[in-house]
């Protein structure tokens, strides 16, 4: 699926100019209770939508087992600051509201803002309601105890985890073509990912290639999941971690070749007969 049709993360250093202001007015946001007829907390995230949330129970569940998930496959520490999710049924709505207390961020489908407060997560009812939730609160998890996230990292997580955990490893809409272009020998490396700087730098291809190469740190070489999950750490340290593709090429031999041939013979595993 095209990440063109998704909403790109807004970043702590993209939007620190304008979250400095604007935490000030943002501040009293979830003390309107009026304005939001159901609230519920999930894990570290404290939902306010302006329409009832029975039906979305599933997706409220996955989200209070999201942060379990990031401790358990990344090592990272849960967090203990509230994320507060902003959810609207409307476009107009959640527009209006967005441009009303942040009238400088850039507008997208779905939004994770961070200044120097608490976590901030803003979406509406749409066709990837549930995907751009959880792309978004896994951003949310990330910032609330890492200090920085390399922005292809930070985009590859999320596009991870957007998914419901039963199709992360085998469903993901990413992997039918990471895997033809393993085939044909089309293999980006991880160097030119971690050389992106902004998010109009990454198109399909690259959110594309950034889930894959996390993917492969996840469920390839357990080397490689282990560098991930040191790198990180050293991160949540304070202590300068250096580039992750260095960590790689000297815990793994042979990367790329390693990478593209995860991709070649990834697949689900056989059914059992009767099944």
């Amino acid at each position: 699926m095209s990440r063109n049709a998704f909403a790109p993360a807004m970043t702590t250093h993209q939007v620190a100019l304008a979250i400095v202001l604007c935490l000030i007015t943002a501040a009293p946001l979830a003390a309107q209770a009026p304005v939001w007829p159901d609230q519920r907390q999930v894990g570290p995230f404290l939902c306010h939508a302006n329409f009832k949330l029975d039906a979305y129970e599933p997706l409220l569940a996955d989200l209070g087992r999201l942060q379990n998930d990031l401790v358990e496959a990344l090592g990272v520490a849960p967090t203990r600051e509230t994320i507060h999710v902003y959810l609207f049924a409307r476009k107009a709505t959640y527009r209006e509201y967005v441009e009303q207390y942040f009238p400088d961020v850039p507008m997208r489908r779905a939004l994770f803002i961070k200044g120097r407060g608490q976590g901030m997560v803003f979406a509406y009812y749409s066709d990837e309601f549930q995907i751009d939730l959880r792309h978004e609160c896994t951003h949310a998890l990330l910032h609330a105890v890492l200090p920085v996230v390399p922005l292809w990292l930070d985009e590859g997580l999320a596009e991870y985890f957007e998914v419901g955990p039963e199709r992360r490893a085998f469903d993901n809409p990413h992997r039918e073509a990471t895997v033809w272009n393993a085939r044909l020998r089309m293999v980006a490396k991880i160097e030119k990912l971690e050389a992106i700087g902004q998010v109009s730098q990454m198109g399909a291809a690259e959110y594309r290639y950034a889930w894959a190469w996390v993917h492969f740190m996840l469920h390839g070489p357990p080397a490689a999941r282990e560098q991930l999950q040191s790198y990180l750490a050293t991160i949540a340290a304070h202590s300068p971690p250096g580039k992750l593709s260095r960590r790689l090429r000297y815990s793994v031999p042979d990367l790329d070749q390693r990478f593209a041939e995860h991709w070649r013979t990834w697949r689900p595993p056989a059914r059992t007969a009767g099944r």
